[in-house]
Order: structure tokens, then sequence, then C-alpha cells
């Protein structure tokens, strides 16, 4: 299939920066997130088409590999492709840069949901006369995406609550905020001390307004792996393997 790349420059601000002038995992989620949302309007099966058939896309899994991961940088470009459909999935690749220098790679599927029955559509009919949206073909260079194990004891874990400000226009809450869950029982000394190298995230299942969120963390060297649950119904929310290299 024609590679048709799109790409963005991207300010990023002091509120998007931590202590040490790294990007936040949450602001790059988010700056992803709104490229999606802002290409797929462009090219004809965005939020207004979508909403317009009733449905939603929702994000089901990221994988992201990282060559230097953003530090003390305030101007980023952001390139985004959409790489086509099968029967049941679209699937989306990132690359993010700084001055022309490749920063990190990040593939991304998508799902279509039925808003009346809560259930999946099928992509490829909704996509069938899109001619901006083609079957997807594989490439050599394609990221692959890790698998995530579950472990059987956590080291760490803490509550959250679903806050009205976490919740979008799909009135549940942002894939953004999962990231923050789950990396918050790392703590402080963990954190200022290492930065992402690789990351995989599954997202399971959507919560709303007013539940509860257990994250779950077991650390094994520089590797951490994370479960979010809803913590009233003990239901999988977001399963994240997290690999970390030293500052």
């Amino acid at each position: 299939m024609e590679k048709r790349v799109f790409e963005v420059p991207v300010k990023v601000r002091y509120s998007e920066m931590d202590y040490d002038l790294g990007l936040k995992p949450s602001a790059l989620m988010l700056f992803l997130q709104d490229l999606a949302s802002d290409n797929a309007e462009q090219l004809g099966f965005g939020y207004s088409f979508v909403r317009e058939h009733n449905l939603a896309w929702f994000l089901l899994k990221y994988h992201m590999e990282f060559d230097e991961y953003p530090s003390g940088t305030y101007d980023l470009t952001i390139k985004t492709e959409p790489r086509g459909y099968n029967k049941l999935f679209a699937f989306r690749d990132f690359e993010i840069l700084s001055a022309e220098k490749r920063l990190g790679r990040v593939a991304s599927t998508w799902a279509l949901a039925d808003m009346d029955t809560r259930s999946m559509a099928s992509v490829a009919e909704v996509m069938a006369n899109k001619e901006n949206m083609k079957p997807f073909e594989k490439r050599d260079d394609d990221l692959a995406y890790g698998k995530i194990r579950i472990p059987e004891k956590f080291d760490f874990e803490k509550v959250f609550e679903i806050r009205f400000e976490d919740i979008d226009v799909n009135q549940h809450a942002n894939n953004a905020n999962y990231i923050i869950w789950a990396f918050e029982p790392l703590g402080f000394e963990f954190r200022k001390s290492r930065k992402l190298k690789t990351l995989d995230l599954m997202f399971k299942k959507e919560i709303k307004y007013g539940s509860n969120v257990l994250s779950q963390v077991a650390v094994a060297d520089d590797t951490t792996t994370h479960v979010l649950k809803n913590a009233e119904t003990g239901e999988d929310l977001c399963m994240i393997c997290a690999k970390w290299v030293q500052k």
C-alpha cells in the first residue's frame, strides 16, 4: 500500500514536562491521540463520521520503541500514517522526531464499537468505501507488539478515583489517564533515575465517572508490569509492560 504520511509540529509546554524536563508519558499519549483524531477527521473517517453512524473508535493497544525518550525538547515533529484495516481492526503508525532526529516509533491498533449494543463493529464493512483507508499490508520494518505476561504477585498497588476531569467525549476515562495510574505506584526514586525504552499497552475495558481504579505493579530490575482493575468489580481495564533505561 502506498505510504500516506502526515506530520504536525508539536510545541511541548512546561506543563507537559516532569521536574527533569522529560515529556510526561500522559502528554505523549494525548499528542498521539489528538493527531490520530485530527487525521482521521481530515480523511473522512473521524469523529464526525463515526458519530453519525452511532459508532466510536477505541484504542486497543500501543507498542512504543524509543531511540531516545524526549527530554529537554520543546519542539517535536510527530508523523502519522493510517496503515489500513482488516476485518475487525484498523492500524496506525507514528514517528516522533526532534530536528530531523528520530526519537521513537509507535504502532497502534484500533477498533470500532457500536454505541447501542456496546459490541465491536466490522471495521472492514465500515471502511469498505473509504478512499483514504485501504486493507492493511504488512511491511518488513513493522514494529512487533510485545507479549504482556501477568505476574503472580505485585510489589506495589494504589487506588484512584475517577474524576469528572478524567472523562472524555465518549463518556469514559481517557486513555492518557491509564498511564498516570499505572506509573504512579512506582514512586519518585524509581522514576527520577530512569526513562522509557519500550512500552506495550493493552486496553481491555472502559471505566466511567465515580468508579475506582486499582493500580498494581510488579518490578523486575528495569522492567515493570502493570495491571489496572476496576476496584469494585475486579475486571481488568489495562495491562502494561514497560522497559526502562538508566538516565
